[in-house]
């Protein structure tokens, strides 16, 4: 049984893992993409970003390389692996388990 605490630790590194899905990214094209998807729900900051990209990357669930950005700077990007592509998978079939037993308990009578 996961607790409640790993759910949400998870969280951010479901919603890396699912930014990185639709293309390599530096960190700030992750933040940014996140709080676009979110509609501004979610703003992380690089104190949370970092930690976690480095756990995901620990976990073989992303890559990184150091390349030139679109403004002619150096930056590093991510990319998602294949284990990866399957974390993500997983990651969404467990947030949409736990988000449905929250709505029945919301929901009881």
């Amino acid at each position: 049984m996961t607790h409640v605490a790993d759910i949400l630790q998870g969280t951010l590194d479901l919603l890396i893992l699912k930014a990185l899905s639709l293309a390599p990214m530096h960190g700030w094209g992750i933040t940014h993409r996140i709080q676009q998807m979110s509609r501004d729900a979610f703003q992380i900051g690089q104190g949370s970003l970092y930690p976690a990209l480095h756990r995901c990357e620990n976990r073989g669930w992303v890559t990184s390389h150091w390349r030139t950005t679109e403004n002619n700077r150096i930056a590093r990007y991510y990319d998602l692996t294949a284990a990866g592509r399957r974390a993500l998978g997983e990651g969404i079939a467990r947030w949409r388990f736990y988000t449905g037993a929250v709505d029945l308990v919301i929901d009881a009578r």
